[in-house]
Protein backbone atom coordinates (compact mmCIF):
# COMPACT_ATOMS: atom_id res chain seq x y z
CA UNK A 1 0.00 0.00 0.00
CA UNK A 2 1.65 3.32 -1.16
CA UNK A 3 0.61 6.49 -2.60
CA UNK A 4 -0.32 10.12 -1.59
CA UNK A 5 0.08 10.00 2.26
CA UNK A 6 0.81 6.55 2.95
CA UNK A 7 4.13 4.98 3.03
CA UNK A 8 5.18 1.33 3.99
CA UNK A 9 8.50 -0.88 4.50
CA UNK A 10 9.26 -4.21 6.07
CA UNK A 11 11.61 -2.05 8.64
CA UNK A 12 9.91 -0.61 11.83
CA UNK A 13 11.62 2.44 11.15
CA UNK A 14 8.91 3.47 8.89
CA UNK A 15 6.64 4.24 11.84
CA UNK A 16 8.91 7.49 12.44
CA UNK A 17 7.98 8.85 9.10
CA UNK A 18 4.59 9.47 10.18
CA UNK A 19 6.19 12.88 11.26
CA UNK A 20 6.65 13.89 8.33
CA UNK A 21 3.34 16.58 7.78
CA UNK A 22 2.97 14.73 3.78
CA UNK A 23 2.71 11.18 5.86
CA UNK A 24 -1.01 10.18 7.00
CA UNK A 25 -0.10 6.50 7.41
CA UNK A 26 3.13 4.77 8.03
CA UNK A 27 2.92 0.76 7.27
CA UNK A 28 5.69 -1.69 9.21
CA UNK A 29 4.78 -4.81 7.15
CA UNK A 30 6.14 -7.47 9.78
CA UNK A 31 7.25 -9.46 7.04
CA UNK A 32 8.82 -11.68 10.07
CA UNK A 33 6.72 -11.15 13.32
CA UNK A 34 8.47 -11.96 16.12
CA UNK A 35 5.62 -13.84 17.67
CA UNK A 36 5.07 -16.49 14.69
CA UNK A 37 4.18 -18.89 17.19
CA UNK A 38 0.95 -17.13 18.60
CA UNK A 39 -1.37 -17.67 15.16
CA UNK A 40 -1.62 -21.59 15.93
CA UNK A 41 -2.92 -20.48 20.26
CA UNK A 42 -4.52 -17.12 18.85
CA UNK A 43 -6.79 -19.54 16.02
CA UNK A 44 -7.48 -22.44 18.21
CA UNK A 45 -8.96 -20.03 21.17
CA UNK A 46 -12.68 -19.80 21.12
CA UNK A 47 -13.59 -15.72 20.74
CA UNK A 48 -14.98 -15.54 24.58
CA UNK A 49 -11.39 -16.65 25.77
CA UNK A 50 -9.36 -14.09 23.97
CA UNK A 51 -7.77 -11.89 26.04
CA UNK A 52 -9.36 -8.44 26.14
CA UNK A 53 -9.54 -4.59 28.28
CA UNK A 54 -8.45 -1.42 28.54
CA UNK A 55 -6.11 0.42 30.92
CA UNK A 56 -3.85 3.90 30.64
CA UNK A 57 -0.69 3.39 32.15
CA UNK A 58 3.10 4.49 31.80
CA UNK A 59 5.36 2.61 29.79
CA UNK A 60 7.25 1.23 32.38
CA UNK A 61 4.04 -0.37 33.85
CA UNK A 62 2.55 -1.71 30.82
CA UNK A 63 3.87 -5.04 31.27
CA UNK A 64 2.19 -5.31 34.72
CA UNK A 65 -1.06 -3.42 33.72
CA UNK A 66 -1.60 -6.11 30.86
CA UNK A 67 -0.99 -9.12 33.14
CA UNK A 68 -4.53 -9.45 34.68
CA UNK A 69 -6.11 -9.26 31.17
CA UNK A 70 -3.92 -12.30 29.59
CA UNK A 71 -4.28 -14.45 32.82
CA UNK A 72 -6.35 -17.31 32.34
CA UNK A 73 -6.21 -17.63 28.37
CA UNK A 74 -2.74 -19.35 28.35
CA UNK A 75 -1.70 -16.63 26.19
CA UNK A 76 2.35 -17.03 24.85
CA UNK A 77 4.55 -15.29 26.70
CA UNK A 78 5.21 -13.20 23.12
CA UNK A 79 2.01 -11.96 22.90
CA UNK A 80 2.90 -9.29 26.34
CA UNK A 81 6.35 -9.26 24.86
CA UNK A 82 5.11 -7.77 21.61
CA UNK A 83 2.35 -5.71 23.07
CA UNK A 84 5.07 -3.91 25.47
CA UNK A 85 7.57 -3.32 22.32
CA UNK A 86 4.54 -1.84 20.67
CA UNK A 87 3.70 0.71 23.54
CA UNK A 88 7.24 2.16 22.95
CA UNK A 89 7.46 2.59 20.06
CA UNK A 90 4.08 4.33 19.89
CA UNK A 91 5.61 6.21 22.20
CA UNK A 92 8.82 7.04 20.46
CA UNK A 93 7.17 8.79 17.86
CA UNK A 94 3.99 10.16 19.64
CA UNK A 95 5.88 11.51 23.04
CA UNK A 96 4.84 10.84 26.29
CA UNK A 97 4.70 8.66 28.82
CA UNK A 98 1.35 7.33 29.31
CA UNK A 99 0.10 5.11 27.06
CA UNK A 100 -4.29 4.55 26.75
CA UNK A 101 -3.78 0.21 25.90
CA UNK A 102 -7.11 -1.55 24.18
CA UNK A 103 -7.18 -4.97 23.52
CA UNK A 104 -10.10 -5.49 21.89
CA UNK A 105 -12.10 -8.75 20.48
CA UNK A 106 -14.61 -7.83 17.26
CA UNK A 107 -17.15 -10.39 16.27
CA UNK A 108 -19.63 -7.98 14.46
CA UNK A 109 -19.45 -5.05 12.46
CA UNK A 110 -18.08 -2.76 14.61
CA UNK A 111 -16.69 0.65 13.13
CA UNK A 112 -17.59 -1.19 9.79
CA UNK A 113 -18.27 2.85 9.01
CA UNK A 114 -15.74 4.45 7.07
CA UNK A 115 -14.34 7.31 9.36
CA UNK A 116 -11.47 9.62 10.68
CA UNK A 117 -10.71 8.83 13.99
CA UNK A 118 -10.59 11.43 16.65
CA UNK A 119 -7.09 11.25 18.05
CA UNK A 120 -3.42 12.99 17.36
CA UNK A 121 -2.43 9.63 16.35
CA UNK A 122 -3.22 5.99 17.26
CA UNK A 123 -1.24 2.32 16.27
CA UNK A 124 -3.34 -0.33 15.54
CA UNK A 125 -2.28 -4.34 14.91
CA UNK A 126 -4.40 -7.14 14.26
CA UNK A 127 -3.58 -10.31 16.07
CA UNK A 128 -6.39 -12.19 14.69
CA UNK A 129 -8.85 -12.01 11.79
CA UNK A 130 -8.78 -9.88 9.46
CA UNK A 131 -7.35 -6.61 8.96
CA UNK A 132 -8.01 -3.28 9.28
CA UNK A 133 -8.92 -1.37 5.29
CA UNK A 134 -7.85 2.09 4.90
CA UNK A 135 -8.95 4.02 1.67
CA UNK A 136 -6.02 6.00 -0.14
CA UNK A 137 -6.54 9.93 0.53
CA UNK A 138 -7.61 10.35 -3.24
CA UNK A 139 -10.51 8.25 -2.69
CA UNK A 140 -11.61 9.40 0.72
CA UNK A 141 -14.47 11.49 -0.02
CA UNK A 142 -16.23 8.71 -2.26
CA UNK A 143 -16.04 6.19 0.55
CA UNK A 144 -17.06 8.45 3.27
CA UNK A 145 -20.13 9.58 1.41
CA UNK A 146 -20.90 6.26 0.11
CA UNK A 147 -20.09 3.68 2.87
CA UNK A 148 -21.48 0.26 1.97
CA UNK A 149 -22.08 1.05 -1.28
CA UNK A 150 -18.20 2.04 -1.68
CA UNK A 151 -16.77 0.21 -4.79
CA UNK A 152 -13.13 1.82 -5.01
CA UNK A 153 -9.28 1.01 -4.03
CA UNK A 154 -9.96 -0.45 -0.44
CA UNK A 155 -6.59 -1.96 1.39
CA UNK A 156 -6.70 -4.54 3.59
CA UNK A 157 -3.83 -4.59 6.08
CA UNK A 158 -2.14 -8.07 6.57
CA UNK A 159 -2.19 -9.87 10.29
CA UNK A 160 0.18 -8.54 12.59
CA UNK A 161 1.33 -5.76 10.08
CA UNK A 162 1.49 -2.13 12.37
CA UNK A 163 -0.37 0.76 11.39
CA UNK A 164 0.85 4.45 12.91
CA UNK A 165 -1.81 7.30 11.79
CA UNK A 166 -2.97 10.47 12.12
CA UNK A 167 -6.69 11.35 13.03
CA UNK A 168 -8.71 14.26 13.03
CA UNK A 169 -8.20 16.32 16.37
CA UNK A 170 -9.30 14.78 19.47
CA UNK A 171 -12.91 16.27 19.21
CA UNK A 172 -15.50 16.25 16.99
CA UNK A 173 -15.13 20.32 15.72
CA UNK A 174 -11.59 18.83 14.48
CA UNK A 175 -13.03 16.95 12.01
CA UNK A 176 -11.68 18.35 8.64
CA UNK A 177 -10.14 16.88 5.27
CA UNK A 178 -7.01 15.16 7.67
CA UNK A 179 -6.89 11.92 8.97
CA UNK A 180 -6.99 8.57 7.55
CA UNK A 181 -10.32 7.25 6.45
CA UNK A 182 -10.25 3.92 7.47
CA UNK A 183 -13.18 0.99 9.23
CA UNK A 184 -13.17 -2.32 10.71
CA UNK A 185 -13.74 -4.94 7.98
CA UNK A 186 -17.68 -6.18 8.23
CA UNK A 187 -17.55 -9.48 9.71
CA UNK A 188 -20.72 -10.45 10.91
CA UNK A 189 -22.30 -13.44 10.16
CA UNK A 190 -19.09 -14.68 9.00
CA UNK A 191 -18.11 -16.55 12.59
CA UNK A 192 -14.82 -14.82 12.77
CA UNK A 193 -13.50 -12.86 15.06
CA UNK A 194 -11.07 -10.28 15.58
CA UNK A 195 -8.19 -9.54 18.18
CA UNK A 196 -7.06 -5.89 17.82
CA UNK A 197 -4.40 -3.70 19.58
CA UNK A 198 -5.37 -0.15 19.86
CA UNK A 199 -2.76 2.45 21.32
CA UNK A 200 -3.58 6.06 21.82
CA UNK A 201 -2.22 8.82 23.65
CA UNK A 202 -4.21 9.78 27.36
CA UNK A 203 -7.08 11.85 26.69
CA UNK A 204 -10.89 12.98 27.55
CA UNK A 205 -11.70 9.42 26.82
CA UNK A 206 -9.47 7.19 28.71
CA UNK A 207 -9.73 5.25 31.35
CA UNK A 208 -8.48 5.95 34.74
CA UNK A 209 -4.59 5.59 34.98
CA UNK A 210 -3.53 2.04 36.20
CA UNK A 211 -1.76 2.22 40.17
CA UNK A 212 0.67 -0.66 40.55
CA UNK A 213 -1.75 -2.44 44.23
Amino acid sequence: MTGAGIVEDASPAVLGRVSDPAVGLALWRRDRFPGAALDPWLDALPADRLPRGRFLARLGDVDTALAPLLDGTGAPLALAADIVDLSRRFLDVAGGEWVDLRLEVVEGDACWKFHRDHVRLRLITTYRGPGTQVVAPIDAAHALAEQRRYQGPLYEMPRHAVALFKGCGETPGDASGEGVVHRSPPIAGTGQARLVLCLNLPSAASPEAWVPT
